[in-house]
Order: structure tokens, then sequence, then C-alpha cells
């Protein structure tokens, strides 16, 4: 903040109140100015889908590891409990808070009235959107403090986002595509910038669960692949008890949809899913990103195989990013309709597919922005034997794929030097 600004802009008020908004000027543009900031994040958008979840262990250990000096609040979006137990496992002593926020952006709780008081700096973790603008507002509004934006799609700019964004010390945005909506909006600067969704840092593991699984099963450490669903859109009315904006007419619009794609969707991965069995007569686990998966998966990826194919496939319930890392971690390939579990699976260096479909946003362009060509199918212009043809591609010569997510995984930690060079200058 411009401190003789701020005082020009009280000019209507008494010369006490302006001797108490100097005070708090100054006060604003050194807050940060710290060894050890004290930071808060906000995240967990929701506890039904692993990659809503990853997104917030990935921003932690980001920033653990490139601000770590730093204290850290996380401002929980959701309620989970058991999110939360996975958390708290893997970074003891994390500080979780809770509260909404109403009409007016004043904040509901004590405990985060607290941390207005005392956080240095705001940042709102990656999402499909600026999810929790409205706990953006509320810290703007409440404490002028500042805030930034890490590892968001930005589809469009609303009348109020325009407002607020401006003022954000950094905005990134997890793929190329979400600049060029800010640019639109006439929304640019150098505190803008490219930096891959938070789960690109996803470091947590439960080995254990993972092994276990694996021994059940008689899965082979790289002798397996993974494969995981997708309706066009998801059906959240289906586990979303108020079914908030889910009119019948929408529902019947998104069932009519899902219903004509579905099966010509998958189709296309079975047909790799064959293949797999029968030229390397290894397994394949059909797992979730998403609760409703878990029934799908049957329907879709297992039950139309061919009788000499099904006995290779196991099926996974629904789990959490930290067992879904470890086993991944283990797999030969992962072919995934959603875009996290191939995230989570080239961070922990196994090649992988993102079977994209146009109904899944722009979010899809950081594969592209990544040069994850080869491994990115639209579904609608891509063929069963072009995705298999790749699956076969990759294990034919295996170590070129491997040196090709290391190659992936460089060019993202070049962004996040950059945004990390950007966030270093706003917060020391």
């Amino acid at each position: 903040m411009n401190r003789r600004k701020f005082i020009s802009q009280t000019g209507l008020l008494s010369a006490a109140f302006l001797s108490t908004f100097d005070a708090m000027a100054r006060q604003i543009e050194g807050a940060v100015r710290k060894d050890n900031p004290l930071i808060m994040i906000t995240s967990g958008w929701q506890p039904v889908n692993i990659g809503d979840i990853a997104h917030t262990p990935g921003l932690i250990g980001l920033l653990k590891k490139r601000l770590p000096n730093a204290r850290l609040i996380l401002w929980k979006k959701s309620k989970n409990q058991g999110v939360e137990d996975m958390l708290v496992k893997h970074y003891p002593g994390l500080n979780i808070i809770h509260g909404s926020v109403n009409k007016a952006f004043e904040s509901q709780s004590e405990e985060v009235k607290q941390a207005f008081r005392e956080v240095d700096f705001f940042i709102h973790g990656s999402g499909p959107s600026v999810v929790a603008q409205d706990y953006l507002e509320a810290w703007h509004r409440q404490t002028g403090k500042p805030f930034g934006i890490f590892g968001v799609t930005i589809g469009n700019v609303s009348p109020s986002l325009q407002i607020l964004l401006p003022q954000a010390k950094f905005i990134f945005t997890r793929e190329t595509a979400s600049i060029e909506v800010l640019k639109k909006a006439g929304i640019t600067g150098e505190h803008i910038a490219f930096a891959p969704d938070a789960t690109f840092d996803l470091e947590i593991q439960d080995k254990a669960k993972a092994q276990q699984f694996m021994d059940t099963h008689g899965l082979e450490n790289r002798k397996f692949i993974c494969v995981i669903p997708r309706l066009r859109v998801t059906p959240y009315y289906k586990f979303n008890a108020n079914k908030s904006g889910w009119s019948d007419e929408y529902i019947k619009q998104v069932d009519t949809l899902n219903d004509a794609k579905k099966e010509v969707d998958h189709a296309k991965l079975r047909e790799a899913m064959i293949a797999w069995v029968r030229t390397t007569k290894n397994k394949i686990v059909a797992c979730p990103e998403m609760t409703y998966q878990v029934d799908i998966i049957d329907e879709l990826l297992i039950d139309p195989l061919p009788d000499d194919v099904k006995p290779f496939v196991v099926k996974h319930d629904y789990w959490y990013p930290d067992e879904a890392a470890s086993l991944y971690a283990k797999a030969h390939t992962v072919l995934s309709f959603e875009c996290h579990s191939p995230i989570i699976a080239a961070v922990n260096g196994t090649p992988a597919f993102y079977l994209r479909q146009p109904q899944d946003t722009i979010k899809g362009q950081m594969y592209y922005d990544l040069g994850l060509f080869d491994w990115t199918f639209e579904i609608e212009q891509s063929t069963g034997a072009q995705i298999t043809e790749q699956l076969m591609r990759i294990h034919s010569d295996y170590p070129a794929s491997l040196a090709n997510v290391k190659k992936s995984l460089a060019k993202v930690q070049k962004q996040y030097d950059l945004a990390f060079s950007i966030v270093k200058e706003k917060i020391s």
C-alpha cells in the first residue's frame, strides 16, 4: 500500500482519525517484512475429490520448502475430519481453522478474527476458480493487508473479481489460458504468471496402505497400470444433499449428456486396457478420483471387458491422495479421464495420460504448457487405437518415458522458481 495515497484518501476524516489510519498504514506496509512471516492459506474445497484434497498438502509442502521460515495457518473451506487428520499426520502441528463470512464479508468465527489480527499475508490456494473469493474479500476489507492467488484457473472475470484481482500482490494461474482471460479483462502486470497447480508439489504418501493393497491383489512394482473413469459433467446433485443450483431441468440435461457420451468415451480406454492385458499379461487397477466414480467403474471399465481380460482387473475404493500417490508411484502408467490423477502420478515419477473431455474446463491447458502433447488426448479427436499405441510405446521404451516425466517436472519447477521470486519479494 502507498502510504501517502492511503492518507490522501482519508482526507475527510478528522485529524485524530488521520493519526490512527497513518499508524495503520505504517503497520500494513511493514507487516510482512519479517524473517518468519505468518501466512494464512485458504484451500480444501471439497472432500469428495482427491484432486481437490491434494491442492492443500501440495501448497503446504511447496511453501514449507520455498519459504522455510514462514509459519502457516490453513483457513480450510470445507470441514472433513478424515482429510484434516491426514493433513496433521503429514504436517504435525498444522494450525487448521474454520469459519464462514457473511454477506457483508465479515468473519463469523473468533479463530478467524484472531488470525486476521495476527497474519501477515494471505494466499488463496489452487482450485478451479477463485473458489474462496468471499474469504479474500473479507480479508481485504477487514484488514487491508496483502494477499496473493496461487495456481488457479480463471475462466471468466466477474464484476466483483474485476475489482478484487487488481488488489492482489500476485496472481499465479495454473495454465496460460487463464492469463489470456485476465488480459482480455484488462488485468496485466509482472506479478501475473503461470504457476502450475500446487498438486505438482504433492509430497505426502501412505506407503503402508498402498503396499497392503498391492500384496492383497498380487500387484508387482511397475507392472500394472491404473485407470480412472469420468462422466462428462460431474453429477454433484447425487452427493450434495441440498442440490444447490441443480434444477430438475439441469439435472435432466446433465444426465442426458453423460448417458450419451459415457460408453463412447470409456470404450476407447477399454481398448487400451484390453491390449495391455493381452500383450503384457499384467494387471490393471480401476480406481476413482471422485467418490461417485466408485459406482461407475464396474459399468464402464470392468463389466464390458472380454472374459479373458476381466481376471486381470482389480477395483479400488475411494481413497485419499497420500495412498493414491503411493500406488501411482508403483504403477507403470496411469490413464485418467480426470485431471489430477495424472499430476499425482507424474509427481511420483510415473508416466500418465490425460484423456481430456471438452467439458473439463480450460485447466487442461496446463498439460500442453508443460510439453505433454503426446500424453494428452482430446477424447473426441482421439481413438482407442491411438491411446493404445502410445501406451505400448511407453512399454517398449520405459526408460525414455520416465525421462520424459522428469523433463516435464523440471518445467514445473522452473515456473515455481519464477513464481516464488515474486512471492519472496512481496512477503519478505
